[in-house]
Formats: structure tokens, C-alpha cells, sequence
């Protein structure tokens, strides 16, 4: 049985592009895996409280000393870190706010990011746990950033796949969603070229599954 851990978080609901993008990815897999288990995360709707000192006091502070909040907290974030390890596919979608990700996909990030369960260091060298793992990332950018004067400015991309690697999720196929903002026509072009694209990954990871 294939798990799928499905990650959105654009606060643009039903007009985002990057979790339409994901969702026909989604839609793929599950066509070819239908005995697929899937856990959704819509950061957007149901967004994660950001990290505060309760929190870290409970991470950095000894275990019995932990108040009834901290206890929740830490308790959450084992059940999103659960359901990371537990995944074979992780589909994220991620829309560019003012050049980089959203707060609530960074605040999962933090949340699912743990010293001992999800990465750790060996010899002064850090090792991500979170191996084996196939991700489709989904990245809907307003403008165009995989080339030309702003890719420089692209937060978003080198920051997912530095995390996502540290981690050790390596195996990353990126579909880009750019220049939405340029106007109908070419948000339709962009839209159109990347549902080809998350078909032909659903495809890829189906056919990776079955030679397993």
C-alpha cells in the first residue's frame, strides 16, 4: 500500500495555482494506486501555531517539566512527523508570498524539522532521517524565476529543496507554475504546462512503485 502525504498552503483556496497543480497530481496517483492511504494537510484552512517560547521550552527543557500546553504542542508535532516518516510520496504545493514560501509551510517545516526523529549530526556532519521518500513539490510563482533577472531572487525553490534535502528527502521533482501574474492568457499557458508535468510525475512515481 502506497502513503501519500499531501501538503498545500496557499491562503488563495480554490484560485491557487500551485495546490490545483498538486491536486492533479494527486488525482494521478491515486488513479494508478487506489489502495493508497492519503493525509491531507491544507495549511491555509487549518494553519499550524507559529513556534513561541512554549514551545521551544518544551523541545530544549527537560520532559517531566512540561506544562499541560507544551505537552500538546510537542504532541502535535510527533503526529506531523509521524505522518512524514510515514509517507512513501510527499506532494507539496507552495505558493510565492513576497519572494519566498508561506509562513504556514515554513511553520510546518519547523514543526516537522526535529533534532533525534528527523535529522541529527554525526561526526559535526548533519544527517537527514527522512530517507526514501519520493516528493513532488508544486511552486506557483507570479512572476518568471527559473531564469532571467529575478532568479536570483528566488527564495522559494533553493530554500524547499535545501530543507527538504537537509532532512534527507533527496528524490525532489519540481513542477514550476511561473508568471501567473502576467495576465489570463498566460496564467491558462502556465496551468496547462504544468498539469502535462504533474501527470508525467505521477506516471514516473507509479512506475518507480510497480518496478519496487
Amino acid at each position: 500500500m502506497t502513503n501519500i502525504l499531501f501538503v498545500t498552503s496557499s491562503p488563495r483556496g480554490g484560485a491557487s495555482h500551485s495546490s490545483k497543480v498538486a491536486e492533479r497530481v494527486l488525482a494521478d496517483l491515486v488513479a494508478s494506486n487506489p489502495d493508497a492511504t492519503v493525509v491531507r494537510r491544507d495549511l491555509a484552512r487549518e494553519p499550524l501555531p507559529h513556534l513561541d517560547e512554549t514551545y521551544l521550552g518544551a523541545l530544549f527543557g527537560p520532559p517531566e517539566n512540561r506544562t499541560d500546553e507544551q505537552k500538546a504542542l510537542v504532541a502535535l508535532s510527533d503526529k506531523l512527523v509521524d505522518e512524514l516518516l510515514a509517507a512513501d510520496i510527499v506532494v507539496i504545493a507552495s505558493a510565492m508570498i513576497n519572494f519566498t514560501i508561506t509562513s504556514t509551510l515554513k511553520t510546518w517545516l519547523d514543526y516537522v524539522a526535529r533534532a533525534g526523529r528527523t535529522f541529527g549530526y554525526v561526526d559535526g556532519k548533519s544527517v537527514g532521517f527522512v530517507t526514501g521518500k519520493r516528493v513532488v513539490l508544486v511552486e506557483a510563482k507570479g512572476g518568471i524565476y527559473t531564469e532571467g533577472p529575478m532568479k536570483p531572487h528566488d527564495f522559494q525553490g533553493p530554500y524547499l529543496r535545501y530543507v527538504l534535502g537537509f532532512l534527507g528527502m533527496t528524490d525532489v521533482d519540481v513542477i514550476a507554475v511561473e508568471g501567473v501574474n502576467f495576465g489570463p492568457e498566460h496564467a491558462e499557458r502556465a496551468l496547462a504546462a504544468a498539469e502535462i508535468r504533474a501527470t508525467e510525475a505521477a506516471r514516473a512515481l507509479t512506475v518507480v512503485a510497480e518496478a519496487a
